[in-house]
């Protein structure tokens, strides 16, 4: 009798560990649709007795459960965040730059995990470990889950830091995200050095811009 499991399980792990891995990471991305900002992602090594209760898909919480959730992981579990530039996002194209955070996220492990478990369908290149991408890992797959929690707060309240520098684009609600607020600053302020000048929003608008000074 087949068992349905509903919301992120620790199964994917769990079968990992049984065939001897030893550290099993879960690794998810934030921020690949902004206009602003960086891209920001999270490797979680859960620990199978220690898992905080109410992990899931970070975009299924609310801003205060988030927050609540991110310190209860980083007390249980190994956590490395890291991210990729504006600069890298424009240079590289917003796929790779997600994929260069994932790496970066791994590789700031204290232990290098034997296997990533990675949102998504596709691996980054150059992962340092053997990797596993699960389609709406964030959904299904704790370590993942968790990974989604810590990318999502810790790149929410670079937003907000940089929204105290730029007031007028409301990046400390739309965390850079093109809403109709952002866009009519966009349109009134012009793009600021953490736009992504290769997204199309952005790109036009310095396009027009240069029209009317040429």
């Amino acid at each position: 009798m087949s068992i349905t499991v509903h919301g992120p399980h620790f199964q994917f792990e769990t079968e990992a560990l049984a065939a001897g891995a030893l550290q099993v990471a879960g690794v998810d991305e934030v921020g690949r649709g902004p206009l602003a900002g960086p891209v920001t992602a999270a490797a979680v090594i859960l620990a199978p007795g220690r898992i905080p209760e109410g992990l899931n898909d970070s975009k299924m919480l609310t801003a205060k459960r988030r927050e609540a959730l991110h310190d209860a992981i980083l007390e249980v579990a190994e956590v490395s965040v890291a991210h990729a530039s504006v600069e890298e996002i424009d240079e590289i194209n917003i796929l790779r730059a997600s994929h260069l955070a994932m790496t970066r996220a791994l590789a700031g492990l204290s232990r290098p995990p034997c296997l990533a478990l990675v949102d998504g369908n596709l691996l980054p290149r150059d992962m340092p470990c053997e990797g596993r991408a699960i389609v709406r890992g964030d959904a299904v797959c704790l370590s993942i889950s968790a990974a989604s929690i810590m990318a999502k707060v810790r790149r929410d309240r670079i937003m907000w830091d940089l929204a105290q520098q730029y007031p007028g684009y409301g990046w400390e609600t739309n965390a850079g995200y093109g809403s109709k607020s952002h866009m009519a600053a966009l349109q009134n302020l012009g793009p600021t050095p953490h736009h992504r000048r290769s997204f199309k929003p952005v790109h036009n608008i310095l396009y027009q811009e240069k029209n009317l000074t040429d």
